[in-house]
Formats: structure tokens, C-alpha cells, sequence
């Protein structure tokens, strides 16, 4: 009793003391407010998208390639049979059906088909007469659009979910192995700890991205592949360190008291050696957290990340790479922006949480 009394008072000293350093940090505190806002506006996600329609791909041809600020003209005249409205959560989550057939007014006109399939070009004001149901209505498009129509800031915020998922589910991945490997080994040595050794400097020692590619090409193209493929290519700096600490800490005299005491390994483990090590593991974390964000953003770009329709910053990116040199630079540099400023967020976090939870100069 006075062991976990002991540890976990000490414990919660450093973890106040961590924080009042860590709010100290302008960088580091400004990127944790910046990655919680880009968080709180992908989890609102299509009920604050300017297209809730799924994935964001509303497309309308006649609106290609606008400019940002870009304002049309849309008459929506309501589908038949109705599509039924889905409640706030799932339109939240997956968004909602189109309920209205959109057609842009066009240098003053609106282009349509007829039952016969015959090519129509009317007055708005006529082809509200003929629709009383239907509405006129102005959109802009603050980000411009692609060269289907579909509007990019839609797909930027749709985009920002793939990111922060595949990060949040990588590393949760990444820590789970990491740290049940790197323990074991640690804590128990001999040739348990070799073998450890041994695997990771096998994967260790294959670079990243051809790893993930082949694990990609085994589970096959998809959301959930990527998220699997790049938890199980960053476990291993979690297992090294994890072990590293693990191997200093085991000799320690409390974990003698606990060994005396008649505790399991397990729980020595799990309350006397894991609490002690969460620190620098939280620094590595926000660091795999970024280096999972700029993987997903290159498989994408390759092709081999999530499939379209789904909204993807690396898909974006490669979708209008081409447009660089020409007067739609804005369609690549915008999501190439976006990963610079989320892996940049990261990045200082880790940085000022490792300043924080340095015990040296608490």
C-alpha cells in the first residue's frame, strides 16, 4: 500500500508540474489549441461543409475550375420521390443524400434535358414559372473549385478526417505493440529480450514506406488497410524505447520491494514500470502521430491510400499536381499547406512536451 501511495503522489507532483511548463510554451500550447480546433471541425464534419452531401462529391461540370470567392447561381428544384432527411448524428458522421436536383444559372441561363433527353436552354425566371416548387439560391465557393465541380473546402475539412483517423488509430496501434513488446522484453531478458532484439532490428531495418507499401498491397487498397498498414510499421520505436526504459528501471529498489512483496510481473508491469515510462512515450507518440499523417498523405498520392470517392489531402494532391504551372496552383497547394501545418502542430508539441516532462529540469 505505501509503494502505490508513493508512486502514484509522485506521479501526479510531476504531472501538474509538467503542465504548467508545457502552457508556458507559446508553440506548444498554440499547436495543441490549433490541432483541437482542426479536430472539433472534423468531427462537425458535413454539418459545417458547404457540401454535406457524402464524401463531399457534389459535382456540377458547368463549375469547374472556379476561382476562390467564386458566387453561382443554383435553382434547386426538389427530387421525386423525396429523399428522406436523416437525423443530425448521421448527417454528422456520413452526411446526407442530395434532396434537390441543382441547376447553375449559366451567362444568364439554365441548361437542361428534357424527359426525351432533348438539350434545353431557358430563362431562370421561366423555369421557375414552370417549377413552383423549386428555389433560387446563391453559393460561393470560398476555396474554388476542382475540375469536376466539387468544392475544396468541403473536401479539405472531409480530408482533415482521414488525417487525424489515421493518426489516432496508427498510433493507438503503434503504442498497444510497442509497448506489450518492448515490456516483455525489458522486464524479462534473457533470450525472450534477444528475440526481441532480433525482430526489431529485422523490421528496424526495412525502410518505412516500402513496408507499408507491401503491407498495403497484401490487405488490398482501403480505409481501414491504411490505418492498419501504418500502425504495424511504427510499433518498433515505441518498443525500443519502451524496453530501453524498462531495462534501467527493472533494477530499481522499488521494483525489488515489489518482488519481495510477492507482486506478479504483471503487476509490477502494469502499475510500478508502465507509469513511469508514459512520458517519453507521449513525446514519441506526437511524433508517430505526424509521421502517420505525411505516410497516409504519400500512399494516397501513390494511390495505394484510401479510394476516391473518399477525400483525401494526399489524393487532392495528386489529383492536381498538374495544375501547378498553370493559373490553379491554389488546388494543390491548398491541401500541401494543410499537412505542413498539422505535421508542423505535431511536431512542436512533441517538442514541448518533451521540455515538459524532463525531470531534470522540473
Amino acid at each position: 500500500m505505501f509503494l502505490r501511495k508513493k508512486t502514484y503522489i509522485s506521479s501526479g507532483s510531476l504531472s501538474a508540474q509538467a503542465w504548467k511548463r508545457f502552457r508556458k510554451d507559446k508553440l506548444g500550447f498554440g499547436s495543441l489549441i490549433f490541432i483541437g480546433t482542426v479536430f472539433l471541425i472534423a468531427l462537425l464534419g458535413y454539418l459545417i461543409t458547404p457540401d454535406p452531401t457524402p464524401f463531399a462529391n457534389d459535382q456540377c461540370l458547368e463549375m469547374g475550375l472556379k476561382k476562390p470567392g467564386y458566387r453561382a447561381e443554383f435553382i434547386l428544384v426538389p427530387k421525386k420521390p423525396p429523399v428522406k432527411r436523416s437525423n443530425i448524428f448521421h448527417r454528422m458522421i456520413w452526411g446526407q443524400k442530395s434532396r434537390f436536383h441543382a441547376y447553375p444559372v449559366v451567362n444568364g441561363y439554365v441548361d437542361i434535358y428534357d424527359h426525351d433527353g432533348d438539350y434545353l436552354r431557358e430563362k431562370p425566371e421561366k423555369f421557375l414559372q414552370q417549377h413552383q416548387e423549386a428555389t433560387l439560391i446563391h453559393r460561393t465557393y470560398w476555396l474554388g473549385t476542382d475540375r469536376f465541380g466539387r468544392d475544396i473546402l468541403s473536401m479539405l475539412v472531409i480530408g482533415a478526417r482521414i488525417s487525424l483517423s489515421v493518426g489516432f488509430i496508427s498510433v493507438f496501434i503503434s503504442l498497444v505493440l510497442g509497448i506489450l513488446i518492448g515490456s516483455i522484453g525489458g522486464y524479462f531478458r534473457g533470450w525472450i529480450d534477444n528475440f526481441i532484439v532480433w525482430f526489431i532490428n529485422v523490421v528496424w531495418s526495412i525502410p518505412t514506406l516500402l513496408l507499408v507499401i507491401a503491407i498495403t498491397f497484401a490487405l488490398g487498397k482501403g480505409f481501414w488497410q491504411v490505418f492498419i498498414a501504418v500502425g504495424l510499421t511504427m510499433w518498433v520505436e515505441v518498443a525500443r524505447v519502451v524496453r530501453g526504459q524498462i531495462l534501467s528501471l527493472r533494477e530499481k529498489e522499488f521494483v525489488e520491494a515489489g518482488r519481495a512483496l510477492g507482486f506478479s510481473s504483471f503487476r509490477i508491469i502494469t502499475r510500478h514500470l508502465l507509469p513511469n515510462v508514459m512520458g517519453v512515450v507521449i513525446v514519441i507518440s506526437a511524433a508517430n502521430f505526424a509521421a502517420a499523417i505525411l505516410i497516409e498523405a504519400g500512399l494516397s498520392f501513390l494511390g495505394m491510400g484510401v479510394q476516391p470517392p473518399v477525400p483525401s489531402w494526399g489524393s487532392m494532391i495528386k489529383e492536381n499536381y498538374g495544375y501547378i504551372i498553370l493559373d490553379y496552383a491554389h488546388l494543390a497547394i491548398l491541401p500541401g499547406v494543410a499537412i505542413m501545418l498539422l505535421v508542423l502542430a505535431f511536431m512542436l508539441i512533441g517538442n514541448a512536451l518533451r521540455d515538459a516532462l524532463d525531470v531534470k529540469t522540473l
